[in-house]
C-alpha cells in the first residue's frame, strides 16, 4: 500500500518546549537528480518558453517535497521571523501542508538558516534544475506523467476544494518528486525574463543578473488547472506574497 507519510521521511525533531535559539529544522528528504542534457522549453507552450534549447544540468539534490508548515514553523521559533500570514486558517495551516504566502525574500533566509543548521549549502532551484527535475529524465512530455490531460489525474475533480493538499498525498514523479507540477507554486532562485531563452547558456543557466520578478514554476490549487507543464514558466515580484506561492529546496551533490 502506498504510505505518503513513510515516503516523506522526515525528521521532526523540534517542539515548542525547546527555546527559539536551539530549535532544530526538519530536513527535508533529498532525492539526486543525476547530470545530463535535456531539452528546456516547449514549442507549444507560451512564448516565453521558445526556442526550445539543449541544456546542461550538472548534478544536483531536490527535496522530495516543497517545504510544509511543520518545516517553516521550526524556522519561524528559531528566527523570530514571522508567522505566514495564514498560519491561522484551518485551510492553510495543517502541518503537512505547504507552507504558502512566503515571500522570496523570505525563502532565501529560510535556506540559509537551514544551511547554517545542517553544515549543507541549501538554496533554491534554477528554472533550468527545476524543470530537468520536472521531467524526471523523460524528454517530450508536456507533464510528469506523459501527455494526459491533468483532469486524468486520479480523484482530479475533488481535490483543491479551498487551499493547497497536504504533501505526497499521491505517487512522485520517476525521480521521486512529489507535487512537482501541481498543488503550489514554487519559488526559483533566477530572475524572470520574458526572451531569456534566446540568450541562455548551455551549461547550468541562472537566469538574468537582474529583473523585477522572480521566476516561479508548476501548478497552483487556485488555477482552473491544477497542474501545470513542465515547461510552463511564470513569475511575480519577489515580495509579493500569494496564498498559492510556496517553495521546495535544493542543494549542490
Amino acid at each position: 500500500m502506498f504510505d505518503p507519510l513513510n515516503r516523506l521521511n522526515y525528521r521532526f525533531m523540534s517542539s515548542p518546549s525547546i527555546p527559539a535559539a536551539q530549535a532544530i529544522p526538519i530536513e527535508p528528504k533529498l532525492v539526486r537528480i543525476p547530470a545530463g542534457w535535456f531539452a528546456m522549453g516547449s514549442e507549444t507552450g507560451q512564448d516565453n518558453e521558445r526556442p526550445v534549447h539543449r541544456v546542461w544540468v550538472d548534478e544536483f539534490r531536490l527535496a522530495s517535497c516543497v517545504v510544509t508548515n511543520a518545516g517553516y514553523a521550526a524556522f519561524v521559533r528559531a528566527t523570530g521571523n514571522p508567522s505566514p500570514p495564514f498560519s491561522e486558517n484551518p485551510d492553510f495551516n495543517h502541518p503537512e501542508q505547504p507552507v504558502v504566502a512566503v515571500s522570496w525574500f523570505r525563502a532565501i533566509k529560510y535556506c540559509e538558516w537551514l544551511s547554517r543548521s545542517t553544515g549543507l549549502r541549501y538554496r533554491l532551484p534554477t528554472e533550468a534544475e527545476w524543470e530537468r527535475a520536472a521531467r524526471g529524465g523523460v524528454e517530450d512530455r508536456l507533464f510528469p506523467w506523459g501527455d494526459t490531460p491533468p483532469q486524468s489525474l486520479p480523484n482530479y475533480e475533488q481535490r483543491w476544494k479551498k487551499g493547497p493538499e497536504p504533501v505526497a498525498q499521491y505517487a512522485p514523479n520517476a525521480f521521486g518528486l512529489y507535487d512537482i507540477c501541481e498543488n503550489v507554486h514554487e519559488w526559483c532562485s533566477d530572475w524572470f525574463q520574458v526572451n531569456y531563452y534566446t540568450e541562455s547558456p548551455e551549461r547550468n543557466p541562472k537566469g538574468p543578473e537582474c529583473g523585477d520578478r522572480r521566476a516561479s514554476r508548476g501548478g497552483s490549487w487556485r488555477h482552473h488547472i491544477k497542474a501545470s507543464r513542465c515547461a510552463a514558466r511564470s513569475s511575480i515580484p519577489p515580495d509579493f506574497r500569494y496564498a498559492d506561492y510556496g517553495f521546495r529546496v535544493a542543494c549542490d551533490a
